[in-house]
């Protein structure tokens, strides 16, 4: 008698599902983002649209949702969340439209040919996370704009031709974790501002024209409290390696090869805990590598050649410095 005491809940559960799913189903998707999807389908190339079939992006009958597309049900409707269209030779400007589609917290085009500028509009996508735009052809400034997408975690901006300063509006976003401006054409100094970022994880601004120095980098007090990897090789800094810089007690990779800084090596930056990778080749550093450096319990790859440390310590590439001590340099 117990066990049938137990069936309307059952039979109540399954018709509750049941309305769930007829729900999904038959939700329509909201009309601005099949407008901005079918304005974006019209400016792409065939490889995109060819899978892309009906007018629904998010699927309409036995049409599945368009490929790269993923919607979620909202209320009675559904939105576009997340848009991936990348590595299929997407020729032509950036798709403007894209920024109509307010609820998407994954933007995805990377590895195609876009040009142009990133359009200022782009601070309207308040809920997007993830931003990469990488191995493109976009070119001009970073709008200021991208400042306002405070829930950004993941920005990739390598390997675009994109120019001017590095804006320091990129410190308004709170939840920044990786940010990759690798191979661009930026010039002047880093913002120190990105050292409010609390979550900081992965700063690149290799290969572009910038200047200054590391200390002005962190002149900001508990600057880069997570920062574990910072690459600032092939640029045009100067000054030397502060000692300061071991208060960055998480970095694990510190990438300074191809810059213009002199100066010794400070004894301090042994003392980085995780250290595992130091790339120092290609500056003007002099005196001696610290003994410490080789006592290190982490530190597997440093790279030293072309610099000007004192006569005996050999230009040499890659090392395991655990095998080795200063004096296996010497002459």
């Amino acid at each position: 008698m117990a066990r049938h005491g137990h069936l309307p809940s059952v039979f109540l559960l399954i018709f509750s599902l049941s309305l769930i799913q007829s729900a999904l189903v038959h939700s329509k998707t909201l009309k601005r983002d099949v407008k901005a999807l079918n304005e974006i389908k019209a400016s792409l190339g065939w490889r995109v649209v060819y899978a892309w079939v009906g007018d629904d992006p998010c699927g309409d009958g036995d049409l599945p949702p368009w490929s790269g597309v993923t919607c979620s049900t909202q209320g009675d409707y559904r939105v576009v969340t997340e848009l991936e269209v990348y590595a299929v030779s997407i020729v032509g400007p950036f798709p403007t439209a894209v920024t109509n589609l307010l609820d998407l917290t994954r933007l995805d085009l990377h590895n195609n040919k876009l040009t142009g500028p990133l359009p200022s509009q782009i601070g309207r996508l308040k809920r997007l996370k993830i931003l990469n735009v990488r191995w493109n052809k976009l070119q001009d400034v970073i709008p200021p704009e991208i400042g306002e997408l405070k829930q950004l975690t993941h920005l990739y901006l390598s390997f675009n031709n994109f120019k001017g300063e590095i804006p320091k509006e990129l410190a308004n976003l709170p939840e920044l974790r990786y940010l990759h401006l690798h191979e661009n054409h930026f010039i002047g100094r880093i913002p120190p501002e990105l050292g409010s970022l609390q979550y900081l994880r992965h700063l690149d601004v290799g290969n572009n024209r910038l200047v200054g120095t590391i200390r002005e980098l962190i002149r900001i007090e508990g600057c880069f409290p997570v920062l574990r990897n910072l690459y600032l090789n092939n640029n045009y800094l100067t000054g030397g390696i502060p000692a300061q810089l071991a208060n960055l007690t998480n970095l694990e990779i510190l990438y300074l090869s191809y810059n213009k800084m002199t100066g010794v090596i400070p004894y301090s930056i042994a003392h980085i805990p995780k250290l595992t990778y130091l790339y120092l080749d290609h500056n003007q550093f002099s005196g001696r590598i610290p003994d410490a450096f080789y006592k290190h319990p982490f530190l597997k790859e440093m790279y030293i050649e072309e610099n000007t440390f004192r006569p005996g310590v050999k230009p040499i590439g890659l090392h395991k410095v655990l095998e080795l001590s200063d004096a296996d340099f010497l002459v």
